[in-house]
């Protein structure tokens, strides 16, 4: 099957699929604060991730692109959306544009339409730094997405099988590529020991990408004759993967994302140590259904009432949202207990 199809079918079948909304964080309880003692006028939501200053912590996270006209016109609309509200923007995987110049256009519009944004670009696991400065150069990104997916290509009828030196090609772009690079699971989730080994060859910023939201095996199993079932439960909740992230390193930054819809969770998955969030399913469901115009009032509500949020938990910045307590139960107490993590520093 053509890439391009591919990437219209992964559209499609996500809609249809939804998101799983098993992403941990009804375990996540803030302590609430009689006394905030601040001015919602005076919340600050500027954010800091990996070197890049963010008028938001919340980003739209890599969609799609590569699929012709239709998705030439989803990554316009997003981009303006962007544009509109302050946003950074992610785009999907550039590699169908660098096997197809044809398909380029499908990305190089975001840049057209928000020549002054925060642009991140994207590629696979199997990039090599010249792929991934021509997939930078596409877009003029500020930022750089290496999305690693093994569940997804397994599950997927024609995806890849060797995933030999990932890692090494990891440390390769990281040094030479000249922006800052995001190291991003597809919805599987990051384990601390994943997070480790990145961390090892010089990587500073990682999108969980945790379970919970849209869930690439069960679209791929979608394409398949054979179902291989077992891969649509398969992974790390969003909630407990942030915490794995967060304790390999304060060094590292940490991008929450996998199934994050709302102020509330935006504002727990901070509290668990994420330096920003990335939302694609959610933003992706209003403009199909609503149009740009709503997501563009879908992003505004979304900010007015995450400062509410802030504003109740005293919160003046993200660095004070940051170390807002919190009460972990529930599964993502057990998972993170039986891995090694002491959940009441975060209560404390």
């Amino acid at each position: 099957m053509e890439r391009a199809q591919r990437k219209l079918d992964h559209i499609n079948i996500a809609l249809k699929t939804g998101q799983q909304r098993k992403s941990g964080f009804e375990d996540v309880s803030f302590v609430h604060q009689s006394l905030p003692g601040i001015s919602l006028d005076n919340v600050d939501i500027t954010a800091e991730i990996g070197g890049l200053t963010l008028s938001s912590p919340i980003f739209i996270n890599a969609m799609t692109g590569g699929g012709g006209l239709e998705t030439e016109k989803i990554n316009r609309e997003l981009a303006i959306a962007a544009r509109e509200t302050g946003m950074a923007m992610a785009v999907g995987s550039q590699m169908g544009a660098i096997k197809d110049p044809s398909q380029e256009a499908s990305y190089k519009v975001v840049r057209q339409e928000n020549p002054n944004g925060i642009l991140i670009g994207n590629l696979g696991g199997e990039a090599t730094v010249e792929q991934a400065k021509r997939a930078s150069d596409m877009i003029e990104a500020d930022a750089f997405q290496i999305h690693i997916n093994a569940i997804q290509e397994l599950t997927m009828p024609e995806g890849d099988r060797d995933f030999a030196g990932i890692l090494s090609r990891i440390e390769e772009i990281n040094k030479n590529l000249g922006v800052p690079l995001i190291i991003k699971e597809v919805g599987f989730g990051m384990s601390k020991e994943t997070v480790e080994q990145l961390h090892s060859v010089g990587v500073s910023i990682i999108d969980v990408g945790g379970f919970g939201g849209t869930n690439f095996a069960r679209i791929e199993n979608e394409r398949r004759s054979k179902i291989l079932g077992y891969f649509n439960e398969w992974g790390i909740p969003t909630a407990a993967s942030i915490v794995e992230a967060v304790n390999v390193s304060p060094a590292l930054s940490v991008v929450g994302s996998g199934g994050i819809q709302n102020p509330l969770e935006i504002a727990k998955s901070l509290a668990l140590g994420a330096s920003g969030i990335g939302i694609a399913g959610h933003f992706l469901k209003v403009h199909k259904e609503s149009g740009l115009e709503q997501l563009i009032r879908e992003i505004n509500y979304i900010h007015d009432d995450f400062k509410i949020i802030m504003t109740a938990l005293g919160a003046i910045n993200i660095s004070e949202l940051r170390k807002a307590k919190v009460v972990i139960s529930g599964d993502t107490y057990h998972w993170l207990t039986q891995r090694g993590i002491d959940c009441t520093s975060y209560a404390k």
